[in-house]
């Protein structure tokens, strides 16, 4: 997949981690252009309220959002009747891959394996609130504002996004 914009394509998964008091559930949502995680959302269950829940943040942090393509695995989550009409009401496009296909999502993945190794794998976790904690400041303070990407030329992916406003506004008469 590439995009070669803002807000064009939008990869989505979940992920789960264990804690002493049981299993911490995550959702994101990653804009393909910039490897932004411009929605998440955490919860002790897996159900199709955690993913609506993401794809609404990255919907309101994105208003100029409309026509996004949104990309899932097949997931009961993203099947849902839940997650197709929200995602029809937010004027979203919805994609799946094909099954067996690990290409489409592979920035997700590596977005996930990075966290395994920069955050989750670090420490045991003693309490849902204290890894829920955890996962909130690494996307907001650490992977979006100073974790580099080697496919953004070694940009956070704030930066990326900064400099692509920089230059369409300075294309614009």
């Amino acid at each position: 997949f590439i995009a070669s914009r803002p807000n064009e394509l939008w990869l989505t998964d979940i992920t789960e981690h264990p804690t002493t008091e049981g299993t911490v559930y995550c959702c994101v949502v990653l804009d393909l252009f910039s490897r932004k995680a411009v929605g998440w959302s955490i919860d002790r269950r897996c159900q199709a309220a955690l993913v609506i829940d993401a794809i609404n943040k990255a919907r309101k942090s994105r208003p100029e959002s409309s026509s996004t393509v949104i990309h899932s695995d097949h997931g009961p989550q993203f099947t849902s009747w839940a997650f197709t009409e929200n995602v029809r009401r937010l004027g979203l496009i919805s994609s799946m891959g094909t099954a067996g296909d690990c290409y489409d999502n592979a920035p997700m993945e590596s977005f996930w394996g990075s966290m395994q190794i920069e955050l989750l794998d670090r420490q045991s976790w003693r309490t849902n609130l204290e890894l829920a904690i955890a996962i909130a400041d690494y996307i907001e303070h650490f992977y979006n504002s100073t974790r580099r990407h080697s496919a953004l030329n070694y940009l956070t992916p704030n930066e990326f996004e900064d400099l692509h406003s920089t230059h369409i506004q300075a294309a614009l008469p």
